[in-house]
């Protein structure tokens, strides 16, 4: 709880699309040639290279997303572990995390839950990933201190020896 985590979230697959379904792009005229649902032009004659920013045929869906830094607000139990999960010592009510009717396009909460602030993107819920974040760890700051001071004495122990010394900067 209070801790900050990275999320990975994964959205639905849809497998691979033309341009038309996966940029939008307007179907060609009836008369056309060689295909309606195409781009009519993919670029100049130079460069002699399709640009990025030309919509292209190819995967739509099961994009991954990561966003760092995420507070976690609660941890709480499952259902069958504890089914007043979302009492509080402010708010003194029995009740549990799921509302009356269940969540939208979700239903009812029965596994373990975190609380999150903010967004989580993802289509389905399961293919949420939570990942400690390194950047404040206290257990990585120890790491790279412990290295750091590692490296110290392995330079000193060479700069001790002549020989070694010449080696190490030739």
């Amino acid at each position: 709880q209070d801790e900050m985590i990275d999320v990975i979230g994964a959205t639905k697959g849809k497998g691979f699309n033309g341009v038309v379904t996966r940029w939008g792009v307007t179907r060609l005229a009836r008369k056309s040639h060689r295909g309606l649902r195409k781009v009519a032009c993919i670029g100049s004659w130079h460069p002699a290279r399709v640009q990025f920013q030309v919509p292209r045929s190819g995967q739509r869906g099961y994009h991954h997303r990561t966003e760092i830094n995420k507070k976690i607000y609660r941890i709480g139990k499952a259902v069958k572990d504890d089914p007043n999960n979302a009492m509080t010592e402010n708010d003194l009510t029995e009740k549990g995390i799921t509302p009356i009717g269940g969540f939208s396009h979700y239903g009812e909460v029965n596994e373990d839950w975190v609380m999150v602030k903010g967004v989580v993107d993802s289509e389905d819920l399961s293919l949420n990933i939570f990942c400690e974040t390194l950047q404040q760890n206290e257990i990585l700051r120890v790491v790279k201190k412990n290295l750091e001071d590692k490296r110290l004495e392995m330079f000193a122990e060479i700069a001790e020896k002549k020989d070694d010394y010449k080696k190490f900067y030739e």
